[in-house]
């Protein structure tokens, strides 16, 4: 296979379980391909004026519980698949985490799903896919 270090990104979207049945796919072709699933997740900040409010510790404790949750659902799908790789939960933005976690591991390939759980910030800040297809330096595969 030309790909042996493949990156999922996951963040339980629609897209996203796609990319991953995909990478997933391409794994079972190429047994020495390894498969890594990365799930970036961010917790909320909110603007007031020019500075930001603080954001109580339960709703932060709610974000981390469902990036968890997401995480685990990915180790699923690997299982049920029979596919051995690993799950990554990683906090930040999740296009910058997404590259610099490829340029750290040396990947050769990222899967992505075309849309995410990103919602109205899409679209004003442009989509995690767009961004990534956009400044990756390694081959991306876009799925719809």
């Amino acid at each position: 296979m030309l790909f042996n270090k493949i990156v999922a990104a996951y963040d339980g979207s629609k897209a996203a379980t796609k990319a991953l049945d995909k990478a997933i796919e391409l794994v079972k072709l190429s047994p020495e391909a390894t498969l890594e699933v990365v799930h970036v997740f961010d917790f909320p900040r909110f603007y007031v004026a020019e500075g930001y409010a603080p954001v109580p510790a339960s709703v932060n404790q709610d974000f981390y519980e469902l990036a968890e949750k997401t995480a685990e659902e990915a180790r699923n799908r690997l299982h049920e698949a029979g596919v051995k790789g690993k799950v990554e939960l990683i906090q930040g933005a999740p296009a910058e985490v997404i590259l610099d976690y490829v340029k750290k591991h040396n990947n050769d390939m990222i899967i992505i799903g075309s849309r995410g759980l990103g919602g109205i910030r899409e679209f004003v800040l442009g989509s995690v896919s767009h961004n990534v297809v956009q400044h990756a330096r390694v081959p991306v595969l876009v799925v719809k």
